[in-house]
């Protein structure tokens, strides 16, 4: 089983033993990104960059070889970043693009890598659009729908605009804090739906004339 198959696969059981009132994320994600545009204003893909928990960083690189202790270099984290990319390959890598109110599907995953820096583990990596699209409104979610995966945008600078437009104009939503008790009174079916993570979506929008 990969590594992080069987890390989810952990965090899993602990989900599951702990009830639909206790479900709550068990891997943290910040992320910081960038929306790519060629130079006759079609936007073409999104680059990420995803800072792992401690936690799940600590658990990644368990057992992995290193010339020195506490240091990866990115050709160490090769085969990892390998792993990490044709995992969230299946779950689109909580990635959800629309275009002018239409969904938007993602080619393979490209340029990616990871690194290891203050004990945490880093995936960089792009998502290409399978056609390039010239877009007045981009809508761009990152969110795990369900909720097993928190993603957060990181406070500075969290999504840049590169080779877009100059007219073009950038928006952030982050997600509102939902309440104990509002959690407490959600179902167990509320949680299975798979669609409890989408409350928590980080938003990106982008308007361009």
């Amino acid at each position: 089983m990969t590594h992080l198959a069987r890390f989810f696969a952990a965090a899993l059981a602990s989900l599951i033993l702990a009830g639909p009132a206790g479900a709550h994320p068990h891997v943290w994600v910040t992320v910081t990104s960038q929306l790519v545009y060629a130079a006759d204003g079609s936007a073409t893909g999104v680059r990420h960059s995803w800072a792992f928990d401690d936690m799940y960083s600590a658990f990644a690189t368990e057992g992995l070889p290193q010339k020195a202790k506490g240091v990866f270099t990115r050709e160490d984290l090769a085969g990892l970043a390998q792993v990490n990319v044709e995992s969230l390959q299946e779950s689109d890598f909580f990635t959800f693009v629309k275009a002018n109110g239409q969904d938007l599907a993602f080619g393979e995953a490209s340029n990616y890598w990871l690194d290891y820096k203050n004990e945490i583990l880093t995936l960089h990596f792009t998502l290409p659009f399978k056609t390039p699209v010239k877009a007045k409104d981009l809508i761009v979610e990152i969110y795990d729908p369900t909720y097993f995966v928190d993603f957060a945008l990181t406070e500075k600078d969290p999504v840049v605009l590169v080779g877009a437009p100059a007219q073009c104009k950038l928006s952030v939503q982050k997600p509102g804090e939902i309440g104990v008790t509002q959690g407490r009174q959600m179902s167990e079916a509320d949680f299975a739906s798979g669609t409890w993570g989408a409350n928590f979506a980080s938003k990106i929008a982008v308007k361009c004339p």
